[in-house]
């Protein structure tokens, strides 16, 4: 793996082309394997309990994480020591991907494996992880994650929640979490309070320690089958032993945390687009309307085609970011724990990334399906209904997607301004470059893939160009110009999709994978819809941060750079659509 994208770094995409990545093409035997093993467990064994799950049994939520504990789903990324399997995190992304489709489950089992498991492998002692790892990762245990409150969603920091010293060492917590997954039924919460009022810290809290106590089931619009409720804390006495991490530095523990949940959540998403894509093919097929099938009509091909290449472009991204972690963890010295805490802050761009792209190409997908439904997609006698009440909280999960648009861009160029990544240089170069009578051209190739290589080459450019600007002109104002910043993040995301999806094409077509056409048609469409988000944001963002002369010089910079040739795009989803109807389901296996 290491080997295909050699010793990348967070965001240094955006300075250079990549010259290849890793892609769902290139999975192993061993990893086919553990995806398979999570698709036949949601299949034979959650799939028949959404009933009782819907029926707030909680006693057959905890049989199905026991029984996932079982078949090593809870230990993907635990040492086996502590009875886990410590697989990669492309395992990982399959074994999301596989329990996707169930939402409610998969809430279940992220806020277990991800949000209460993982915070103790990172951050646990020896003792704290001899003592919870083999019981929550055979599901003997159930965990839950107790961040938010009422006051303190997406300001996590600013919690209210108590935790006094006292004499002897320990701490007595106070306070009220919300929103808490799980929540009904966990026996182990990885819960955060600031100690005397000050000091954001992380705790693991058992039940067993008396004075927690779980609110009443939130009235969900979806997810009617995972448990959400508030969590209490009366004088919860926790022992000094069970402080996670250090006093005062919860919010390490929170960010980082957050950095894998937000990659898991868009590996969730995408098991739930292809499940959905595979819903609308069989609707398609067997709904007939003036004579034929829906699936022969243009409008309903467009939207399977689109659907299919929104997902596409997800798949790529997510493939080619979990291999960017594992070549960080594998590459860097010390233990796993230190190694993939830093390959998680070294990526959190791209885990942001996943996310929007995960939560809001789900989101178009699942609202397309009940689109294709008709009349039958708002009914609760087609699991159109469900997938879609049930996706919409993935856009305010693992801090909301503003939050992460903010993110993304601020995370940028604080990294330029400690010189870790040179964007500042960068667009130096660009408008060198861009006062010279002609700028060079990477790439003579002319087929349609090199050209769509040229346009993500062109939208790179548009984000150093826009970055500079709107970094020139406000400078420290920047960081409170928050449609500015949100401007600059879909610039970002639109590169990193487009670009993942054409490096993806290329690597079929070089290798003459099955389909190699295909992937083309998907990367095409990604490109060509791409390249319109990126004009328009850099168009607005421009406007909002320059005036006279200097809007119109950079608005004529960003038609010199971003010339990209219109391509006939309904062809190519017609073909996508035609596999997708065949297939009854998503072409590339």
């Amino acid at each position: 793996m290491a080997d295909v994208i050699g010793e990348a770094r967070g965001g240094e995409w955006l300075l250079e082309r990549t010259p290849g990545t890793f892609t769902p093409e290139d999975i192993t035997d061993e990893h086919r394997l553990i995806g398979e093993t999570a698709a036949a467990f949601l299949r034979d064994e959650v799939v028949p309990a959404i009933d009782d799950l819907d029926a707030k049994r909680w006693d057959r939520a905890r049989d199905l994480l026991r029984r996932c504990g079982e078949l090593g789903l809870l230990g993907v990324s635990v040492p086996e020591e502590f009875g886990g399997v410590d697989l990669d995190k492309v395992s990982a992304l399959l074994v999301s991907e596989g329990i996707a489709p169930v939402a409610s489950f998969a809430a279940t089992y992220g806020a277990q494996a991800n949000l209460c498991i993982l915070p103790i492998v990172l951050f646990g002692t020896p003792d704290q992880q001899q003592r919870y790892l083999p019981k929550l990762v055979s599901g003997e245990l159930t965990g839950a994650y107790a961040l938010s409150e009422s006051g303190s969603g997406s300001d996590a920091l600013a919690a209210r929640a108590r935790a006094d010293r006292r004499e002897d060492g320990s701490y007595v917590l106070s306070g009220e979490k919300m929103w808490i997954t799980n929540g009904g039924f966990a026996d182990v919460i990885v819960v955060f309070a600031k100690v005397d009022g000050e000091l954001f810290t992380a705790f693991i809290v058992d039940r067993a320690f008396g004075g927690v106590t779980s609110g009443p089931e939130e009235h969900k619009m979806g997810l009617h089958g995972s448990s959400t409720t508030a969590l209490l804390l009366q004088d919860v006495v926790v022992p000094a032993a069970n402080v996670l991490g250090e006093v005062g530095r919860g919010h390490k523990v929170a960010f980082n945390v957050l950095n894998f949940g937000r990659f898991k959540l868009g590996a969730m998403c995408l098991g739930g687009a292809k499940a959905a894509i595979a819903n609308a093919a069989r609707y398609a097929a067997e709904r007939r309307q003036f004579g034929q099938a829906i699936a022969a009509f243009g409008a309903i091909r467009h939207k399977l085609g689109e659907m299919t290449a929104r997902t596409y472009a997800l798949e790529s991204l997510m493939f080619r970011t979990a291999a960017l972690l594992d070549a960080r963890i594998g590459s860097t010295t010390g233990t796993r724990a230190a190694a993939t805490l830093a390959a998680l802050e070294e990526f959190a761009v791209e885990a942001s990334i996943a996310k929007v792209v995960g939560s809001e190409g789900l989101e178009y997908v699942l609202d397309e399906n009940v689109q294709i439904h008709g009349g039958n997609g708002y009914v609760r006698d087609y699991p159109a209904e469900r997938m879609y009440r049930d996706a919409r909280v993935n856009r305010i999960f693992e801090g909301t997607n503003e939050i992460n648009r903010l993110l993304i861009p601020g995370m940028l160029l604080k990294r330029a301004a400690r010189g870790d990544l040179p964007l500042v240089a960068a667009g130096r170069r660009l408008r060198d470059e861009l006062m010279t009578p002609s700028a060079p051209v990477l790439d003579t190739g002319a087929g349609p893939l090199d050209a769509a290589g040229r346009d993500v080459d062109a939208m790179r450019k548009v984000v150093l160009l826009v970055a500079g600007a709107a970094h020139e002109q406000l400078g420290d104002r920047l960081e409170h110009e928050q449609e500015v910043l949100l401007w600059l993040a879909d610039l970002v995301i639109e590169t990193y999709s487009a670009e993942s999806a054409v490096l993806r094409a290329q690597s079929a077509v070089t290798h003459a994978r099955p389909a190699a056409g295909l992937h083309e048609d998907a990367a095409i469409v990604t490109t060509q819809r791409a390249a319109l988000r990126v004009e328009a944001a850099a168009r607005e963002a421009l406007a909002a941060t320059l005036t006279g002369d200097a809007l119109r010089l950079q608005l004529a910079a960003l038609r010199r750079l971003l010339k990209v040739a219109p391509v006939n795009t309904v062809e190519r989803r017609r073909r996508i659509a035609d596999r997708v109807v065949a297939e009854r389901g998503y072409p590339f296996p």
